[in-house]
């Protein structure tokens, strides 16, 4: 691959991204950002992608295209994302090592950002 990706998505991940794709029209994947809420201080924000949108990072495998908002990629920098069913909920889920903690609801987290010598070195 040789570029640098700021996340990782696993078979199931990416499996689901093409089923979303699949059902919308002009669809070209999804949109992973972060934004300031929950109880723990950010939280997961995950749209459909119809165009994309300069300074968006992107994630491919297995023909899936995952956008990364550029306010977000220090705090995804490293973070598997994966999909799982459970009896509990379906959803994305970002496995993520800038975490420092998260709420119990497991849908807001407190991040810290990933030092931007870290995206250097990563680049590289």
């Amino acid at each position: 691959m040789g570029r640098f990706s700021v996340m990782t998505l696993t078979d199931a991940a990416a499996q689901r991204v093409s089923e979303i794709v699949a059902t919308r029209e002009n669809a070209l994947g999804i949109r992973v950002g972060i934004k300031k809420g929950g109880c723990a201080g950010m939280e997961y924000m995950v749209d459909l992608v119809t165009e994309a949108k300069a300074g968006d990072d992107v994630v491919e495998k297995d023909g899936s295209k995952v956008f990364v908002a550029p306010e977000a990629v220090l705090y995804l920098l490293g973070t598997q994302m994966d999909f799982e069913v459970t009896k509990l909920r379906t959803g994305f889920v970002f496995n993520n090592p800038n975490q420092t903690s998260a709420c119990g609801c497991g849908e807001s987290v407190e991040l810290m950002p990933a030092k931007p010598e870290t995206l250097a070195s990563a680049a590289s």
